[in-house]
């Protein structure tokens, strides 16, 4: 997996993409593509694309977290 170009939360850009969820998660992605499409998940689609609020992404991982 390759490393990510970004160091901190606050380097990322405002919307991720498949690649990015699943570098930040850690799976590949295929898998990140999957669960953008799960619902719950806070996915938006722009036209033919699926991207991710970061900020609605942080709050989706620190629900998790708290189960």
């Amino acid at each position: 997996m390759n490393e990510s170009i970004y160091k901190s939360y606050d380097e990322l850009p405002l919307f991720l993409n498949a690649r990015m969820v699943a570098q930040l998660l850690g799976v590949s992605p295929s898998s990140a593509y999957e669960l953008m499409h799960e619902k719950g998940f806070p996915a938006l689609r722009i036209g033919s694309r699926l991207v991710v609020p970061k900020a609605e992404f942080q709050n989706w991982v620190k629900e998790r977290m708290g189960r």
